[in-house]
């Protein structure tokens, strides 16, 4: 078990280079001048001594291969660099919103989880009845509604119509913890629809190769009572890739909630990305990913030591 979490640890190392190198030139390539972005005022083009000037400042006056050497060095040391924007320690900027969105997404995950793994269970033991028929068909309604209307249906109704929760927004929860939960509820829900009709249909879907397996039987001709069939020996032994799906996804969503946080004004970090991006304020961009990065690779490690765990064949491979 040291070695192959020794091995991926290397792997995650070479991962994080490659997607260093890779949005580092990417940047080059989206159109813009971060520093006639930064200068430009109500459509006025800037000074050109003024954007020569800033360029020196920010470093963009250098070779390519020197800028890159430069960030490559820098990273390495734990240094981030400095936002365009205002000159801020993007690690510090990084700091304060990433565990906004580490928070929605738990929150989503939890709720998908508790949500859907049982879901999937009953619809996978009331195959082809009209309970499975139904969940199948909100399933299937949830995946195809995108975020931004289920948030806006849900802010509309809970906030607007019954005013139980906040339309957006943002509270501390050491300020108020009361507040901080309202804030919450409602981006997590958004996110939690869909991902919750994702987990009920790969836990359906497992339980049901399951099933039928030959131990499957076996346990059930010793005389084991159905219930425990079913913990034991169907359901521990279809949650591994509905572990593998639920990590994968909130990978995903950790740099993916952006319509959310926008919806809904969370102060996360995929909405620091996306004005990061609009200014090409690069050591933000560059920031983001690599952090996105680092957790997408930690959580599938966290994944890949849980699932032997659920399901004992997987120890022998």
């Amino acid at each position: 078990m040291i070695g192959y979490i020794l091995k991926r640890l290397a792997m995650a190392v070479v991962l994080l280079y490659v997607v260093a190198t890779v949005v580092f030139f990417l940047l080059f390539l989206v159109p813009g001048d971060p520093a006639v972005m930064l200068l430009s005022s109500g459509g006025v083009a800037p000074p050109p001594e003024a954007v020569v000037e800033l360029r020196q400042k920010m470093g963009l006056d250098k070779p390519i291969v020197t800028q890159y050497l430069t960030y490559l060095d820098r990273t390495l040391h734990g240094n981030l660099g400095y936002s365009f924007q205002d000159n801020t320690p993007v690690s510090e900027v990084i700091e304060d919103r990433l565990p906004r969105t580490l928070e929605l997404v738990g929150a989503a995950t939890l709720l998908s989880v508790c949500v859907g793994i049982p879901l999937g269970v009953i619809s996978a033991r009331r195959l082809g009845g009209w309970v499975d028929r139904f969940l199948k068909w909100v399933s299937g309604l949830a995946l195809s509604v995108p975020v931004f209307v289920t948030g806006t249906f849900l802010m509309l109704i809970f906030s607007q119509y019954l005013g139980w929760f906040p339309a957006g927004g943002f509270a501390s929860f050491a300020d108020s913890p009361w507040r901080h939960f309202q804030a919450l509820i409602l981006p997590a829900i958004t996110i939690a629809i869909g991902f919750s009709a994702m987990v009920l249909r790969m836990t359906r879907s497992t339980v049901l190769g399951v099933k039928d397996r030959d131990w499957v039987r076996t346990a059930r001709a010793k005389g084991l009572a159905e219930r425990a069939v079913w913990r034991r020996h169907i359901v521990r032994n279809s949650l591994g890739p509905v572990v593998t799906l639920t990590g994968l996804q909130m990978g995903a969503l950790i740099g993916g909630t952006v319509l959310v946080e926008y919806v809904f004004n969370w102060p996360g970090l995929s909405g620091m990305l996306v004005t990061a991006v609009d200014f090409r304020d690069y050591p933000e961009v560059q920031g983001v990913v690599l952090v996105v990065a680092a957790l997408f690779i930690l959580i599938n490690l966290i994944v890949d030591l849980i699932y032997p765990i659920l399901d004992p064949r997987a120890r022998s491979k």
